[in-house]
């Protein structure tokens, strides 16, 4: 019998951070619970990439599915796409702080529209993230929040601004107008 003594983890963030996802599967913290999707799909993928090489990387980091640490969250996302200023983090751990963030980016997926749209932007705008990006294949529309205020499931993001696929998306935090023209789209299920 070893002399170590067992010790009890009741700190979910504690488990989480060990936790290997099963295959394919990609493992997400969202506030105390851990949520578990399959991996994306071609549109997805694709819509992914080009907002990607929109963002001017002499100046911005755009990182495909970048852990977050969303400060009083029981939260550990991990956005589609994570822009992040050079210089804003030294990239010494596996999660990167929300306020180090300039951008966070979703793409909806079959089942991720509610958690999305409400669940992830309190989360995202409770962690300060300047500006928050969904974007809806099944919609068909692009949804930029920006000016984040409040804590905790309370917090939500001041201004909304919804385009549609085709319309150019001004994020101003990139100094950018995003092409939106080539994204693909998704059938609404039943």
């Amino acid at each position: 019998m070893s002399g170590a003594k067992a010790r009890l983890v009741t700190d979910i963030r504690e488990i989480f951070a060990t936790l290997e996802a099963p295959g394919e599967l990609r493992a997400e913290l969202i506030r105390g619970e851990i949520v578990m999707t399959s991996g994306p799909d071609w549109v997805h993928n694709m819509i992914v990439l080009q907002v990607q090489n929109q963002i001017p990387q002499n100046r911005w980091y755009p990182m495909q599915r970048q852990d977050i640490a969303i400060p009083g969250e029981a939260s550990e996302p991990q956005p589609d796409l994570v822009v992040i200023e050079h210089d804003a983090f030294d990239g010494r751990s596996r999660l990167v702080p929300a306020p180090a963030t300039t951008l966070l980016l979703e793409v909806v997926s079959k089942t991720s529209n509610h958690r999305d749209h409400v669940t992830k932007r309190s989360i995202y705008a409770a962690g300060q993230v300047p500006a928050y990006l969904v974007i809806d294949p099944y919609a068909a529309t692009c949804v930029l929040l920006t000016e984040p205020y409040g804590a905790g499931e309370a917090a939500d993001y001041r201004t909304e601004r919804t385009s549609e696929f085709g319309e150019p998306v001004p994020i101003g935090v990139l100094d950018i107008e995003l092409d939106t023209s080539e994204f693909g789209t998704l059938p609404a299920g039943p």
